[in-house]
């Protein structure tokens, strides 16, 4: 069998093809293995009639729904070249990123009308031929572009010939982009496969499982486990948006046994009021990654007899770095464990050698799952990957005796505080123990004496709490150098899609100087 990615839905479709593959938590819709590699072909095979050939990127501007995922499929299987857009961006951004990828099919739909008329009136500013509107119930055209539904229905159920494997390229995913223009990581058949397998041979997966999916398709962090879900024959349970009350709902109405959710998104969870209504014994764990997992958090959510294990991952590993799970999620509470099977990680420091036990370093990944380039960014690359092949994360950490991995913060996202290297998650974590905050985040200051100084933004649960107490909690928690100057409060942290706090908005938005 090729390394195709496409295929390894056909080969599921062959093994498992009455188990259920698909479920919308929104419309209901339910669709076997079978079923749903039935709909990807009529999908392949629409595109080889709109002339799409092997190395022709086709970008996707949908919601999470079952067109999403069988045009993934679809277009692995002829050898095009999935390029996802974070549909929360606005027309501008996205179209630097079609022109930049090159794509010539754009899929999107019906919540994105608007937005695609925008960029289909903008000319030849994109490179955009072929426009297909899904509205998932064949109805009325945007009039600028084919119905996708009708011509999916129209199109033959025979399985495409493959075209692409291996080291071919699968994707195009563009990094959030919260400082600069965004780049393009690309990832082939052989890349993904390899998280597949890493993942496999270090999670706690088992076929069966009924898995939450409830982070954006665009996004590695749901892109990569809907494809493994398929690899192990996993049921997907797919929020079209996440929502915290419906994530309780479903634990509890399908099942779900697995989940993988942001921080933010458990903070959200925690909040429901009446969550201990709902049935969640089947719940085998959740993996939370993306950004710093509060402590307090996990325990939680250890509280409710809810393993919560970190995950940490990037774009640029097709999703596998680290992991933790059964009893070290407790017993290493705060670590996201140690590297994946298949998965190198060193902690290295400023002079690039080896971070002593508890030293803090940057994280440096090596796997065969690590992204092949950032797309037509050749200097970017080099910088990212080393010539032996590890990829600079740009992360902080520390690891202990044992080989556990704590991660800190982002290397730009560092104060430095009369001479001192502060990061803000540490603050966060502490922060955050305090029972009348919801969310926190905090950023550097210019100051007059230190140079800088931590400045907390705070979210809190009731107009009670003052500055002074977000303040005085920290007292004896954490180094002096470390305490925040101050504090103000706010009704929303901005984030981006992959749950990451926006801080280059806030550090705009409350620019200083340092209160002292």
């Amino acid at each position: 069998m090729e390394n195709n990615i496409g295929l390894i839905l056909s080969k599921r479709a062959q093994l498992s093809g009455s188990t259920e593959a698909y479920v919308d938590s929104n419309s209901g819709l339910r669709l076997t293995f079978r079923e749903l590699d039935s709909r990807c072909n009529q999908v392949a095979n629409m595109l080889l009639s709109k002339g799409v050939v092997k190395g022709d990127r086709v970008a996707i501007m949908m919601m999470n729904s079952a067109e999403f995922f069988e045009a993934y499929f679809a277009i692995a299987k002829i050898g095009g070249v999935v390029v996802p857009l974070n549909w929360r961006l606005v027309a501008d951004e996205l179209e630097f990123i079609i022109k930049d990828s090159g794509s010539t099919v754009l899929l999107f739909g019906d919540e994105f009308v608007d937005l695609a008329a925008d960029l289909h009136g903008r000319g030849d500013k994109t490179d955009i031929e072929c426009w297909l509107h899904s509205d998932g119930m064949d109805g009325g055209t945007s009039g600028f572009s084919d119905k996708y539904e009708s011509l999916r229905q129209a199109s033959p159920t025979v399985e495409p010939e493959i075209t692409a494997v291996d080291d071919d390229l699968l994707y195009i995913m563009y990094t959030s982009g919260t400082t600069g223009l965004p780049k393009g990581v690309v990832h082939t058949h052989s890349t993904t496969i390899w998280a597949l397998i890493t993942f496999m041979a270090t999670a706690d997966v088992h076929a069966g499982d009924k898995y939450l999916a409830a982070l954006p398709m665009f996004h590695v962090g749901s892109l990569t486990p809907i494809t493994l879900n398929v690899y192990n024959g996993t049921t997907s349970v797919v929020m079209r948006e996440f929502d915290p009350v419906r994530a309780w709902e479903l634990f509890e109405e399908e099942g779900v046994t697995t989940a993988l959710l942001v921080p933010a998104m458990l903070n959200f969870m925690i909040q429901v009021e009446g969550r201990e209504k709902y049935d969640y014994s089947s719940l085998r764990w959740i993996q939370s990654g993306a950004s710093p997992l509060p402590v307090s958090l996990i325990q939680q959510y250890a509280d409710l007899e809810i393993d919560v294990h970190q995950i940490y991952g990037l774009t640029e590993t097709c999703g596998p770095a680290c992991l933790i799970t059964g009893k070290d999620a407790i017993a290493k509470i705060g670590s996201t464990g140690r590297g994946f099977f298949h998965t190198d990680i060193r902690i290295v420091t400023e002079d690039g050698s080896d971070a002593a036990h508890h030293e803090q370093g940057e994280v440096w990944v090596r796997g065969k799952h690590i992204m092949k380039e950032y797309w037509n960014r050749p200097e970017a690359t080099a910088e990212t990957i080393t010539q032996d092949g590890w990829l600079r994360t740009g992360d902080v950490a520390t690891i202990d005796e044992d080989g556990y991995v704590y991660i800190q913060d982002r290397i730009k996202d560092m104060i430095i505080s009369g001479g001192e290297n502060v990061y803000p998650a540490e603050i966060e974590n502490v922060i955050l123990s305090h029972p009348d905050v919801s969310e926190v985040a905090v950023i550097g200051q210019p100051s007059e004496k230190w140079g800088e100084s931590p400045y907390a933004i705070v979210v809190r649960k009731g107009e009670s709490l003052a500055d002074s107490d977000v303040i005085d909690h920290c007292n004896g928690k954490l180094a002096r150098f470390k305490l925040p100057v101050g504090a103000t409060f706010i009704d929303v942290i901005p984030r981006n899609a992959n749950g990451k706090v926006l801080k280059r908005l806030l550090r705009e938005q409350f620019p200083g100087p340092a209160p002292r």
